[in-house]
């Protein structure tokens, strides 16, 4: 029998259970130190959540379990839950969940939702991307550090493009960049963006950098994914805890962390876990605020 207890937010009330159940094994890291994670980086996490639809990823049985992926807001949830719809690529509609409150991503931490992966617009304008996004994700034996060293290519063309970007941590193994747009655009438009500044990556650095997406493709080079910026896919959401064997988040850097990585190809450098996340917080603020509110508009890119 599950022992239930409850949280005052605000005016909420919020049933949490369970809160010694142990998620991360080998940390030794708890229900009730996820919730309590979520709830001291809720301060600068859920602007970045806010009106996002949002695909849950529950763990029920810890990180070293089963998980899966449940897009359509559990029928359960609380009133104060709200939900957005949006439609199916194969038909339908789905409500998805939105974290817009302390309360909501308490109610999703307590459902073991490790991680947060939302999509790139705000709803209700559900073919607005806010962003661009790029994956850079290292095939063996690759890691972090080298795709740091093609993060700092993509700045440079971004640069020229006169785009300001910002890089995070994904919390797992790679490194994404984001442009923030937060103004007019489309995902046919940010798409296909994407997908030319991928390929000319790939063209000037063969060696080390593909943009397709066969998997036989990627040993030895890093991925630079730009598939992301599409209405009906996901992206884990910085700030998120990760799946792992520690309770490491998806974390904003400077491109000065990610020059010194590249140069020092010591991958420790760009894993933070939630105690270390809470710290940078604590000292620098939120390093990803203005990919909230930066407004930029993409040139053409041939």
């Amino acid at each position: 029998m599950a022992k239930i207890e409850q949280l005052r937010i605000g005016r909420t009330i919020v049933d949490v259970s369970n809160l010694d159940k142990i998620l991360y094994p080998k940390a030794r890291f708890t229900k009730g130190q996820v919730i309590e994670y979520y709830i001291k980086v809720a301060p600068v996490l859920l602007p970045h959540l806010k009106d996002r639809p949002i695909t849950l990823k529950r763990y029920p049985g810890g990180v070293d379990g089963f998980f899966f992926y449940e897009r359509q807001c559990p029928s359960h949830r609380p009133a104060w839950v709200k939900t957005t719809s949006a439609p199916k690529t194969e038909g339908g509609t789905v409500d998805y969940c939105v974290m817009n409150d302390l309360a909501a991503l308490v109610w999703a931490a307590n459902l073991a939702d490790l991680e947060l992966h939302t999509f790139l617009h705000r709803a209700p304008k559900i073919e607005q991307p806010t962003v661009v996004a790029f994956d850079l994700d290292p095939g063996p034996p690759l890691d972090v550090t080298d795709c740091c060293q093609v993060a700092l290519q993509l700045k440079k063309i971004l640069e020229q493009q006169k785009l300001k970007s910002f890089p995070k941590t994904s919390g797992s193994k790679g490194l994404q960049v984001f442009v923030p747009l937060n103004s007019r655009s489309s995902y046919e438009t940010t798409k296909a963006f994407a997908h030319g500044i991928a390929e000319e990556l790939e063209r000037t650095s063969p060696k080390t950098v593909v943009s397709k997406m066969q998997k036989a493709l990627r040993q030895g080079k890093v991925l630079v994914d730009w598939s992301q910026n599409d209405h009906h896919k996901t992206t884990v959401c910085v700030y998120s805890l990760r799946a792992k064997d520690q309770p490491t988040a998806s974390t904003p850097v400077t491109w000065r962390e990610v020059e010194t990585a590249a140069k020092s190809g010591d991958a420790r450098k760009l894993i933070f876990t939630s105690e270390d996340v809470l710290a940078r917080i604590k000292k620098s603020g939120d390093l990803f605020a203005p990919v909230l509110n930066l407004k930029q508009k993409l040139p053409k890119f041939a």
